[in-house]
């Protein structure tokens, strides 16, 4: 018991890789099912008129046809590959030609859906075919294998199937009789030359295509990458443009003032180092932020270790109203309508929209007033930012123009427009309008 099961053992083994599906099974749609029916009732319909036509050739005796009598005679059939297990009497002979014709018919019509089956019981049917109508099943035979070989799901049990057919229906003929005509061998050797030198012209033509269009593809992603590198690069040079110019004009204007009234007024002097002290933590804390969101994990974490806090809103322009105040810029700041939460991203684009103003209003209108206004509406958020003029501060230096286009395209987002002007009564004004879905 022990060896028989471990021959068994074994057995499986082996067959493991014959049971293993390479591919999905096929699922052949009606017209395909249509198809396979009607070249299953021709090639029947052929192989009936074939072995019942008097005028084919019978078993050969000498090299000469003998002629047929009207009804075979004789108790068994030793040249059939059964012996003398088939009877040649005409009614034996014409039953299994008939059960024959049927079986090979089924086969062939669910030769998509079960290919390999369809293949063993052709085979089998070959096997059983008298040697006097070799073509009885031949052409199924054909058939059969090749829909195993396109069809079949289990490419390993295929592969080992078809010589195995090919050796038994070889075995079970009698080679003095040819299976095809050998007016039809030329037509046979021809056909499958043209149909295999076709597909390979396809399938060149077809990898040629793939191959420009595989081509194409990679010329667009590179292009995309390309315009994706553009548009970061573009963002990091926006923001780090709205974190830096901002508090580093405040440091230098508190730093020139500090300047001038150091030998006279120490007090005020000090005053404004403080405010210099205070731009700069600001501007540190900002660089690190935005420092932090460029090298973040994929997880969302800081490789730094530290906490990022989280993007300045609304309710930081408090602080940043107090901070240009201390630079000696008097601010009027005003919130109307009713305050309410909105996307962090919206809050940083009119955060930024009041902050840059605000620091382009201490570059060029010193000494001036100006009024911050945030206005809840139904279905927009206003920022107003204006100023009365006064006199440009020498040591900022002149503006790029930066900061009001990365405004635009950082409203644009959001569907947001920006307007900019001089005043009629002088100075300048801000204006961002930023549509909102009613509450």
């Amino acid at each position: 018991m022990g060896r028989t099961r471990r021959w068994a053992d074994r057995a499986r083994g082996w067959a493991r890789p014959l049971r293993r599906p390479t591919g999905p099974p096929a699922r052949p749609t009606r017209r395909e099912l249509a198809f396979d029916v009607v070249l299953a009732l021709i090639i029947a319909c052929a192989s009936a008129s074939y072995a019942f036509d008097d005028d084919h050739p019978k078993v050969p005796f000498d090299g000469l046809v003998p002629p047929i009598p009207p009804v075979p005679t004789g108790p068994t059939d030793p040249s059939h590959p059964l012996g003398s297990h088939v009877q040649t009497d005409g009614g034996g002979w014409t039953v299994l030609v008939v059960v024959l014709v049927i079986v090979t018919t089924v086969s062939l019509m669910l030769r998509r859906r079960y290919p390999l089956t369809a293949l063993w019981i052709v085979t089998a049917a070959n096997v059983l075919t008298p040697n006097d109508v070799p073509r009885l099943t031949f052409y199924a035979s054909v058939v059969a294998g090749y829909s195993a070989a396109a069809y079949g799901p289990y490419r390993m049990a295929t592969l080992a199937s078809l010589p195995v057919a090919v050796g038994l229906i070889t075995s079970a003929r009698d080679s003095s009789l040819p299976t095809v005509p050998t007016q039809y061998v030329p037509l046979l050797v021809l056909v499958p030359v043209v149909f295999a030198a076709s597909g390979l012209r396809t399938w060149k033509l077809r990898t040629a295509e793939s191959r420009a269009r595989l081509s194409a593809l990679e010329r667009e992603r590179a292009e995309e990458l390309r315009h994706a590198v553009e548009y970061e690069r573009a963002r990091i040079a926006r923001e780090l443009h709205d974190v830096v110019t901002h508090n580093v004009s405040v440091m230098v204007i508190q730093a020139g003032a500090a300047r001038k009234v150091m030998t006279v007024d120490q007090e005020q002097a000090r005053e404004a180092l403080l405010a210099v002290e205070a731009g700069g933590r600001a501007a540190m804390a900002e660089l690190r932020h935005v420092m932090g969101l460029l090298t973040m994990d994929t997880d969302g974490s800081d490789p730094s270790g530290q906490d990022l806090v989280p993007q300045p809103g609304l309710d930081r322009l408090e602080a940043l109203v107090v901070r240009i105040r201390d630079a000696g810029l008097p601010v009027e700041f005003t919130v109307t309508g009713r305050p309410r939460p909105l996307p962090a991203g919206m809050e940083l684009a009119a955060y930024r929209v009041v902050q840059e103003a605000l620091t382009n209003a201490v570059k060029h209108a010193g000494g001036a007033s100006t009024t911050v206004t945030v206005t809840y509406a139904d279905d927009r958020l206003e920022v107003d930012v204006a100023d009365t003029g006064g006199s440009p501060a020498e040591p900022a230096g002149g503006g790029s123009g930066r900061g009001l286009i990365g405004l635009r395209e950082r409203l644009a987002v959001y569907g947001g427009t920006l307007h900019t002007g001089r005043r009629p009564t002088g100075g300048y004004r801000v204006r961002a309008l930023i549509p909102l879905e009613t509450p």
